[in-house]
């Protein structure tokens, strides 16, 4: 499938490109009361929020991407609409309604979505036959998940980056940067106020050696 290089994006010469699926929001809203320490907030995200979060990819090396708690979709999609026609994408997420949800309504052959906690990234990359990831991409709320579960995601996300790779995090408070700068080294960062609730968003560059 033939694609080509615009302003930096890939575009792939499809003629219906993923789209978000309708209904989200109150799936999103009825698992946060459920479950309001994995998700961290009541709506999805902001196609404002995820315009700035995706736009450190360089779309046109990024064979392997990984989404950490893809929720409802809305991130997947534009990570789908942008990226090449050979590349592949796996979405780690725990809630089974979500998983169900994104399987049911997302049929992308490049899109693998996996019922797993992100700790498992090493196992499920290899599984599917892959050993690094050029980026990962996260907005599970590190700052309500306890200390060595976090320590042990962020360990192994750096350890399968590729060198030059990027972990991507947005996140509703600064709790996790002392962890992220800790563990990456270099993490830029930038905000994004029009969202509901206002996100801080961290580049972390991987670390070789």
């Amino acid at each position: 499938m033939a694609n080509h290089t615009r302003g930096g994006k890939v575009h792939n010469n499809v003629s219906h490109a993923p789209r978000a699926p309708r209904g989200n929001a109150l799936l999103f809203a009825r698992n946060f009361f459920r479950h309001p320490r994995m998700l961290g907030s009541i709506v999805p995200s902001s196609r404002f929020l995820i315009k700035q979060l995706l736009e450190p990819i360089n779309w046109a090396r990024a064979r392997v991407i990984v989404e950490y708690g893809p929720g409802v979709g809305g991130i997947t999609v534009e990570v789908l609409n942008r990226m090449r026609a050979d590349a592949a994408l796996i979405a780690i997420e725990m809630n089974p309604d979500f998983v169900s949800y994104l399987r049911r309504t997302l049929s992308d052959k490049r899109l693998q979505v996996v019922q797993a906690s992100a700790a498992d990234v090493e196992a499920i990359l290899r599984r599917f036959g892959y050993r690094r990831a050029d980026y990962i991409i996260s907005g599970i709320p590190f700052s309500t998940i306890p200390a060595p579960l976090r320590e042990r995601i962020l360990r192994t996300t750096h350890d399968v980056l590729e060198p030059g790779g990027a972990f991507l995090v947005y996140q509703f408070s600064t709790r996790v940067l002392q962890d992220l700068k800790r563990i990456f080294g270099y993490v830029g960062r930038r905000f994004e106020p029009l969202n509901l609730l206002p996100a801080h968003l961290f580049i972390c560059q991987a670390i070789t050696g």
